[in-house]
């Protein structure tokens, strides 16, 4: 996997949504700090991370966590775990998925459009 001249961390891309404080951000942050590895590959100007919770600490909570890449579809990934640490490491883990498959699409051996088609050899000089 190649890494960006500016690789996108969780840190700097990561910004806050509905039902969390800018006080929840370094807790989340933290939480969140295995996703570097896959996200080190993208340029952190290209990359952006949300994640919002609807009802939180409620029965039947929803947490969500998007992401954008540039040149790349979003992708978005949500937990109704009732427990916020487990639904944020569920969300986590299910980005972490998410951003391995799209990887693994972008690359030419996944994608016969992507490869390099051989050039004709020229038998001429053989014979």
């Amino acid at each position: 996997m190649s890494v960006a001249a500016d690789p996108a961390t969780v840190d700097k891309c990561l910004r806050v949504g509905a039902g969390f404080s800018q006080g929840d951000r370094n807790w989340i942050a933290e939480q969140f700090a295995t996703l570097d590895a896959r996200l080190a590959a993208f340029g952190a100007d290209a990359t952006e991370l949300e994640v919002s919770v609807k009802d939180r600490e409620a029965p039947g909570q929803k947490v969500t966590l998007e992401c954008w890449i540039a040149g790349h579809p979003k992708i978005v990934t949500t937990s109704g775990e009732e427990e916020l640490r487990a639904a944020l490491n569920d969300v986590r883990d299910d980005m972490r998925r998410k951003l391995n498959d799209s990887k693994t699409r972008q690359e030419p051996r996944n994608n016969r459009h992507l490869r390099e088609r051989p050039e004709a050899e020229d038998y001429s000089e053989l014979q």
